[in-house]
């Protein structure tokens, strides 16, 4: 026998709400073991392989690639066998809780049996009773020692006679049994000895045109069956606005009703006066509400999602929370240039502007600790920080991010060049850690790679301050009381007026820029 068991999206960590299906890893029949990575998701902070914490035959996938969930939202169903399934459920421990995955150790969890499963079955592995979880949050782990029996075949996997554990898992199998019955689903794993064969039941004409089935399908009567709708934030703006989910059509995978179907809908509606059954927008192309006369009523509407969503949220809320003032001075960085140049002449790891820049931050940090704080609005605190962990903005092929080096005022220039070198090359390839992209204290802003000479930083909220650093190019300079070509960068701070005042923050930038003009100011602090 086989119980079907449904693994939602995890939490992610980080205040992560949402992410987006990058490439699904499995197809629906494919055996996976426990802690296989199933889904690739790109989330606000990183790309990240999510693995199941079931081990089985995957039954149905909710969510087409480029399709963004919410946490909480099921990915895929897995046909387990109920020999191990208690074991599979105790195993993942508060992992899989975590993940939202049903546990199945309800009924049977005392019916295990070690080395009793039937060849062929997807082993999943058990737990001692009473063991303590130590996976990781996205998903359960199997304990040490044990291993798979083997790659399940797809015939012994009976998810159509599964008896539920909880009543989770017989609330998904009854709609999925509902979805069934009008919509283009993967269903049918056979009882026979034969392997069991998919087959595709055929759907309804409008549902045909949505592609491939991933188990959740608008009825050709909308009027019957469930509105396909699986993030709860869509449905609380419909409730919201007492808009009736029944009247509009999904422009999602299989009709599936997405966030921009509902918010089209009440701008129509209000356009129109009153609520009325209005038609969803074209996937890819939403016609933008008639503008008024003299402006182009045509464009391209690119939603505001994943780091370009995140990015967005995080500089407007620094907008709207932080009282920020930017000052900024024009500093001769010919003798920091020469001192690197003597740097990476004498041997050794060479040595990265950036890490010198950043060196001189935490030294400037160490003298005005001010400005390595952040407000506590609820108890109108302010927070004065020990440790600086220093962001620094790099520009990647998925939008602008911020990884951390932790500890920075611990590391010497050249193991900031070690860990910047590092960051940036993950960044590039997408391999960030949502560890790595949040708990920043002080971030440094390298804008002048773009061939531009200043800016005024937004904040990196929750931090109280940036510094900003241009372009360093040959300009005409007044040196030792003669006109001189020099190597000059303009830097601008930005800082929270509520942590410190000018005074302060004209301290940090002069002693910056001294730093910059005189390096050997650093050797005071070395």
């Amino acid at each position: 026998m086989a119980q079907v068991l449904e693994f939602r999206l995890p939490d992610l960590g980080e205040g992560l709400t949402e992410a987006e299906i990058v490439r699904w890893m499995v197809e629906v029949g494919d055996v996976v073991a426990v802690d296989q990575p199933v889904v690739e998701v790109e989330t606000a902070k990183a790309m990240v392989e999510v693995p199941c914490p079931y081990g089985g035959v995957v039954t149905a996938r909710f969510g087409e690639e480029g399709a963004e969930l919410p946490v909480g939202a099921p990915l895929l169903t897995v046909a387990v066998d109920e020999t191990v399934a208690g074991g599979s459920a105790r195993d993942s421990g508060t992992g899989g809780e975590a993940a939202g995955g049903t546990q199945a150790g309800g009924t049977q969890a005392g019916s295990t049996r070690a080395g009793g499963t039937q060849p062929g079955t997807a082993q999943a592995g058990t737990a001692q009773d009473g063991g303590e979880a130590t996976g990781s949050p996205l998903a359960g782990s199997a304990p040490a020692g044990s291993a798979s029996a083997g790659r399940a075949r797809a015939g012994t996997a009976q998810a159509g006679t599964a008896q539920a554990g909880s009543a989770r898992s017989e609330a998904a199998r009854s709609e999925a049994t509902k979805a069934a019955g009008s919509g283009n689903v993967l269903v049918g794993y056979g009882t026979s000895e034969a392997p069991a064969r998919r087959r595709r039941v055929r759907p309804a004409p409008a549902a045909a045109e949505s592609g491939r089935a991933n188990g959740r399908v608008r009825d050709a009567d909308p009027s019957d069956g469930p509105v396909p709708v699986i993030s709860p934030l869509v449905r609380r703006l419909a409730r919201q606005n007492g808009l009736d989910l029944r009247e509009l059509t999904g422009s999602g995978p299989d009709g599936l009703i997405l966030r921009a179907d509902v918010e089209y809908a009440l701008r129509a509606t209000a356009a129109q006066g009153g609520r009325t059954a209005v038609p969803a927008p074209e996937p890819h192309a939403v016609e933008a509400p008639a503008a008024p006369a003299g402006r182009a009523a045509g464009g391209v509407r690119t939603p505001l999602k994943g780091v370009r969503g995140a990015v967005a949220d995080k500089l407007s809320r620094s907008r709207r929370e932080i009282p920020d003032a930017t000052c900024w001075v024009d500093a001769d960085a010919t003798e920091l240039m020469r001192a690197r140049t003597a740097m990476n002449a004498a041997g050794g790891p060479k040595i990265s502007l950036l890490a010198l820049l950043a060196r001189i931050c935490t030294a400037a940090l160490a003298r005005f600790p001010e400005l390595n704080s952040t407000v506590d609005t609820e108890a109108r605190e302010v927070v004065r920080l020990d440790q600086v962990h220093l962001g620094f903005a790099a520009q990647t092929d998925r939008g602008l991010v911020v990884p951390v080096v932790r500890d920075a005022h611990t590391r010497d220039a050249e193991g900031l060049t070690a860990e910047f070198t590092r960051l940036t090359e993950a960044a590039r390839a997408g391999r960030l850690t949502p560890g790595e992209l949040t708990g920043g204290t002080f971030t440094l802003n390298n804008y002048g790679v773009f061939g531009v000479d200043g800016s005024t930083p937004i904040i990196n909220h929750p931090e109280a301050a940036m510094l900003g650093v241009g372009r360093i190019v040959p300009k005409p300079w007044v040196h030792d009381g003669e006109l001189a070509v020099r190597q000059v960068v303009q830097l601008s701070l930005t800082f929270d007026h509520r942590v410190c005042d000018g005074g302060t923050a004209g301290g940090f930038l002069r002693y910056v820029a001294d730093c910059v003009e005189q390096p050997a100011v650093l050797l005071r602090t070395l």
